[in-house]
């Protein structure tokens, strides 16, 4: 099969289209004919082997056909002798390992059923976006209908999920973004959008009982100042400053208003309540930009320098 690989680490330039054999599938895996794959932070982060400890993961010292990538939707090729929930034909979505490619296997429990009303490339853009925007407002933060939550970076790939998710939690939403993002940010139910060009949020005396950051763009001591006493700054764990995810992490169990870092595994009963949310249109991707796999390192190349908004999507299609 086809597949984008790596055997070094460094730009998306280490980056190649190449043939390879179909992945293994064990008796509790589904094997997916994939249709289109959405690349996040963190596969950036496995592409240049940094911070360190993901080369644990995609090969140490370094990868050998390494096949990056997670976010994955497609059609179900066959099924392990464990599998019950799914059959071949099925349209699917998941996160999993090794997605950049014609085919990929999938554990049982992290896949769900496509949402009926998406189109492959859509269902691509949901899972590691989306799961760890609803994890960091409904598992750390607890968000509560009725609460007043800020999102800032609101226009990212976490971003549009969490301004939706929070919403349909019940909350009152402020986003924050630039100012190219503003009308985007308020079409996905925000309340309110602070254009972070032209206003300090920190700065305007409201306070909020949840912040999501996805940008580390303040200091703790700033952000927690605009929360209510009961407030909950939540950082995005998966937030490419590594350090900002330690010293949050060090400094959680001695500031009562600081969460920790988290894990945002997509899994597929958390896929399954966004489906939901999805089909009866509480919740939408939103996808800027679509790739063929053929351009895959152009696609990696756009998402780490041109500040992309929202998601960005690659299509697998027949060689």
């Amino acid at each position: 099969m086809k597949a984008i690989v790596q055997n070094d680490y460094g730009s998306s330039d280490v980056l190649k289209l190449a043939e390879v054999a179909r992945p293994a599938m064990k008796d509790n895996q589904v094997l997916v004919r994939v249709r289109a794959v959405s690349i996040n932070a963190g596969d950036v982060f496995a592409v240049r082997g940094e911070p360190w400890p993901i080369r644990l993961a995609a090969g140490f010292p370094k990868p050998k056909n390494y096949v990056p990538g997670q976010d994955v939707a497609g059609v179900v090729e066959a099924v392990g002798s464990n599998v019950t929930e799914f059959h071949p034909g099925d349209e699917v979505y998941a996160a999993c390992s090794g997605a950049l490619a014609e085919y990929a296997s999938v554990a049982e429990d992290k896949l769900a059923l496509k949402p009926a009303n998406l189109t492959f490339e859509q269902a691509a853009a949901i899972p590691t976006g989306a799961i760890t925007a609803l994890k960091g407002l409904r598992d750390v933060g607890k968000l509560q209908p009725g609460q007043k939550v800020l999102i800032n970076g609101a226009s990212g790939g976490v971003g549009t999920f969490a301004v939706q998710i929070a919403k349909a939690l019940g909350a009152e939403v402020t986003g924050v973004c630039s100012t190219r993002n503003v009308d985007m940010v308020r079409s996905l139910g925000a309340d309110d959008v602070v254009d972070y060009t032209q206003k300090d949020f920190t700065q305007n005396g409201r306070r909020y009982d949840l912040i999501l950051d996805n940008v580390a763009s303040h200091s703790f001591s700033d952000m927690m100042r605009v929360l209510t006493p009961q407030g909950l700054l939540v950082p995005n764990s998966g937030h490419g400053g590594m350090g900002y995810v330690f010293k949050a992490f060090v400094l959680s169990p001695f500031r009562r208003q600081l969460g920790s870092m988290y894990l945002a595994v997509p899994k597929g009963d958390d896929l399954t309540q966004l489906k939901e949310w999805i089909e009866t249109g509480q919740v939408k991707p939103v996808i800027e930009r679509t790739y063929p796999l053929s351009e895959a390192p152009e696609a990696f190349r756009y998402l780490e320098k041109e500040h992309a908004r929202s998601k960005v999507v690659i299509t697998v299609t027949e060689f």
